[in-house]
């Protein structure tokens, strides 16, 4: 297993500066290393002013998501009422996140730690902007402005990969709530109000990540020839690794998006998409 000093020497070899605010997507079996290691190295190379941001999200609160028709697929109409009716409500004190990895669940129980409220797409952070950037999740915006996304645009932060790819940006999403004539659907979910389960719907986004793949390597391409590269790659533990700033990644993704995907639809009109998200 990689240990915390050599994480952190890859960190600072990479780019990653004091004070700084990194959203992190990682792979803790491709690092080689644990989360506990993971993040000990991350707090040690951003210092006391950095702050570390992690995807919390939770898709089983949600009869609206894939994760709940791949659950009922194959359940009578009883029993899928009686799953529902056991559903455990959204509780952003409690709550694990799903399919985040265990460096999320590390940030999420970390002593200090900060989750912002969003019953489906919650982040967490650790650190000095932690309750800055956690505060005012709308619950009706899973990822654009309104979101700890929007903050971390304004905040100039940077998103860092150990050991995954663009297929995991959630930066990108906040593009397609900047792309003109977003298709959009009713989202379902189970939250807590007052100790009681509550069902709440509202409409937003049709989020789709089934070509960010493509989209992340335009975003590279474009910036290749760059003298200083905007995407700065090096190799942490066992993992492929990237640095790259939210502000220039989200941007170029409005225009890429605007120009690759058709007005209005999906490149999978099933919804099968966002696969990590709902």
């Amino acid at each position: 297993m990689t240990d915390v000093r050599s994480l952190t020497e890859g960190l600072e070899r990479l780019g990653v500066r004091p004070g700084a605010t990194l959203l992190v997507h990682a792979s803790m079996r491709r690092l080689g290393a644990a989360p506990e290691a993971a993040l000990t190295a991350l707090l040690d190379a951003l210092g006391p002013e950095g702050t570390v941001v992690v995807p919390t999200f939770t898709a089983g609160n949600s009869d609206t998501s894939r994760a709940f028709r791949e659950a009922t697929r194959h359940m009578t109409r009883r029993q899928r009422h009686a799953y529902l009716a056991e559903m455990p409500p959204f509780d952003p004190a409690v709550t694990p996140s799903e399919g985040m990895g265990q460096l999320a669940e590390s940030v999420r129980c970390a002593r200090g730690a900060v989750r912002s409220g969003h019953p489906q797409t919650s982040f967490a952070a650790l650190g000095a902007r932690a309750a800055d950037l956690m505060a005012g999740h709308d619950e009706t915006c899973h990822l654009g402005r309104r979101s700890p996304l929007g903050r971390l645009y304004d905040a100039r932060a940077q998103v860092l990969f150990l050991g995954v790819g663009y297929e995991t940006c959630s930066a990108f999403h906040l593009a397609e709530y900047r792309v003109d004539s977003a298709p959009r659907k009713e989202y379902r979910c189970v939250v807590l109000r007052d100790g009681v389960r509550h069902w709440m719907s509202y409409k937003d986004v049709d989020l789709d990540d089934e070509d960010f793949g493509a989209l992340g390597a335009a975003f590279e391409e474009c910036h290749s020839p760059a003298a200083e590269p905007v995407v700065r790659r090096g190799r942490i533990g066992r993992a492929d690794a990237r640095l790259f700033p939210v502000r220039e990644a989200v941007d170029f993704a409005v225009t890429w998006l605007t120009g690759n995907r058709p007005p209005g639809l999906h490149t999978d009109p099933s919804q099968n998409a966002a696969r990590f998200l709902h």
